[in-house]
């Protein structure tokens, strides 16, 4: 069944906001709202072609690569464990303690709003939150710059054989975590181990690792190791996958392939990521109720070296952001004229910032990230069993006009991909036009035969979700004559429940940020029968064939046709109600320099410094 085309970038014409640089375009990394990228994107029929990304982010090119030179500036089921309270750290109690103006560039330290981690267990991560932190304090194989060029981290250079199976990393000589302690190819064996272990109880290593010869069996119990991990050598790793793929270079630069140190991880017990032996570009100095703070690691091993000194993240304040960045946070007992560095800006304050006669309009920047925010149907739970049901929910929401009207610049979803996916475009994807008439049609088609008869339906959010989940709800009420409960549950319980084989929710609010700038990690991640993050338990046959086909295709366009066979046989299926794309605006202060704002989670701290005024 096809349905109308959505045409035009959104609902309106978007204000074209200062690029702050060029980006690429492109964690699990879910997002309400999105958890806490430049220049905006044309509609769902004008994909904009990505500016510089690295051809390994796609597909390989070449055998092996070696580290480039960076510029540098001139003078930013369950968890097995949540993040324990630390009662070192007061519950908050605001104060006012002047002190003279610092210098800022003599200090090098950066304040900011942020939200608190689920975990900094790099295995068990799975959400934007607590992946902010974890890239900052470890480090993989592999990594993205903030103009998504992939590169080695800790290797010093790969190798890849003739057949697409065997790589083989040498990792840097200087590579070491935080303790000085060097970091050899043992270190990596022994935390993929661990990842796939499970008793770890990662519901990310299958998807990451999984491609690794072995880790799928261990992951089940089957087997006491990973075959495809090897140490060679002290400095060298060899990876086996289980058939070519163009995107696993990719996957090594997510959380779940990063290294830890064995001793820190089973000395520190359920804990031992409150005081972690890390080897990223800071370490972690404070972990407290109501901030994490960072600290520059004096160790780390490559090119740029961090600048900032410190790095200061407040949590669950008392505070508007926006006074905080214009005022100051003394009432945080920061001393005086210590403002917030950089925030992001709500939606019910974009429209004063932005505003051209408002200074702080200069310093405004929005950033495209590669996200889309939807509504998730259980497939397997009536009444989302039936596919008539799930194309009514999707033709009687007037989504352009709701979605524009609460969420402001970001773009109606027409599809699963977001539109600044480098190198892919979709111009011939049929979305769902608003239409009540065929809606009400389709009910009286189903099995059920009108709304009345329709079981009682809940969606279930995380908190920190917003509203337009209310404003949802509400217009199902004067559409339909649908009633929807709203369930907000914590957002450590929500993530939990969506990981569990059984889960008890029907629908449900929810985000994706791409981990690596391919169309795999939305389409196949996301609703291939046997992926654990296809939360919805949406299965169709022909799109796990269509997408085993393309996890195996080493021609770059003939997988991109795939991909694009796959999106519409999934919005055919209605498996979802794509919402928005989401769009990030950020304040950020004249001083902050290099503070680039990548559309996926990468590190990027390390680039940015204080500059003199």
């Amino acid at each position: 069944m096809r349905f109308r085309i959505n045409s035009g970038p959104g609902a309106a014409a978007l204000p074209h906001w200062p690029r702050f640089m060029p980006f690429a375009g492109a964690v699990l990394l879910l997002s309400f709202g999105l958890a806490c990228s430049s220049g905006l994107l044309g509609g769902p029929n004008n994909r904009p072609a990505s500016t510089r990304v690295s051809e390994n982010s796609v597909s390989p090119t070449s055998t092996s690569t070696s580290t480039p030179e960076p510029a540098s500036p001139t003078s930013t089921p369950e968890p097995a464990t949540e993040t324990p309270e630390v009662t070192e750290e007061p519950t908050f109690t605001p104060t006012v303690t002047p002190t003279p103006t610092l210098n800022l560039a003599d200090r090098q330290v950066l304040h900011l709003p942020s939200a608190k981690p689920t975990t900094l267990d790099p295995h068990l991560t799975g959400d934007a939150f607590s992946f902010e932190y974890i890239v900052e304090i470890f480090s993989g194989l592999m990594a993205y710059d903030p103009e998504l060029n992939l590169m080695p981290d800790l290797a010093e250079s790969y190798n890849i054989s003739p057949d697409g199976l065997v790589y083989t990393f040498r990792l840097r000589p200087e590579a070491q975590f935080h303790n000085g302690q060097p970091i050899r190819a043992q270190d990596f064996k022994w935390s993929f181990e661990r990842a796939c272990d499970p008793a770890t109880g990662s519901h990310t290593a299958g998807t990451y690792l999984g491609d690794i010869v072995g880790c799928r069996e261990k992951l089940q119990g089957q087997v006491n190791e990973v075959r495809g991990v090897a140490v060679v050598d002290d400095r060298t790793l060899q990876l086996t996958i289980d058939e070519p793929k163009g995107f696993f270079l990719a996957k090594m630069a997510y959380p779940t392939a990063y290294v830890l140190d064995r001793q820190n991880v089973e000395s520190g017990g359920a804990t031992w990521f409150t005081q972690p032996n890390g080897s990223g570009p800071f370490k972690l100095s404070l972990l407290g109720q109501n901030m994490i703070v960072l600290e520059k690691n004096q160790n780390y091993y490559r090119e740029p070296k961090p600048i900032l000194k410190q790095i200061t993240c407040f949590f669950n304040i008392p505070l508007d952001l926006l006074s905080g960045y214009e005022k100051g946070l003394g009432l945080l007992g920061r001393p005086e004229g210590v403002t917030y560095d950089i925030i992001q800006v709500s939606n019910n304050n974009l429209a004063t910032v932005a505003d051209p006669n408002n200074p702080l309009s200069q310093e405004l920047v929005s950033v495209n990230l590669l996200s889309v925010n939807y509504i998730g149907f259980n497939v397997q739970q009536p009444p989302f069993d039936n596919v008539k049901i799930r194309q009514a929910l999707n033709l009687a929401l007037d989504k352009r006009t709701i979605v524009k009207a609460v969420q402001g610049n970001v773009y109606v979803a027409n599809g699963i991909v977001p539109l600044n996916m480098p190198g892919y475009q979709n111009p011939d994807l049929s979305d769902y036009e608003f239409d009540l008439e065929h809606a009400l049609d389709l009910i009286a088609e189903s099995s059920y035969g009108d709304v009345s008869q329709l079981p009682p339906l809940t969606l279930h959010v995380g908190t920190g979700a917003g509203n337009l989940y209310q404003t949802i709800a509400a217009s199902y009420r004067t559409n339909l004559g649908l009633e929807i409960r709203v369930e907000q549950v914590p957002f450590p319980e929500f993530l939990a429940n969506l990981n569990r084989p059984d889960t008890p929710y029907q629908m449900y609010y929810l985000g994706w940020v791409a981990d690596y700038p391919d169309p795999q990690n939305f389409l196949e991640v996301l609703f291939h029968s046997k992926s654990a993050q296809n939360y919805g338990r949406y299965h169709n046959p022909v799109v796990d064939d269509l997408l085993n086909e393309a996890r195996g295709t080493q021609n770059i366009p003939e997988r991109l046709a795939l991909y694009r066979q796959v999106e519409q046989l999934i919005l055919d299926d209605a498996a979802w109600i794509p919402l928005y794309f989401e769009v990030e605006n950020w304040l950020i202060k004249p001083y902050v320099k290099n503070f680039r704002i990548p559309p996926i989670k990468v590190p990027k701290f390390q680039y940015v410094y204080i500059e003199a005024l």
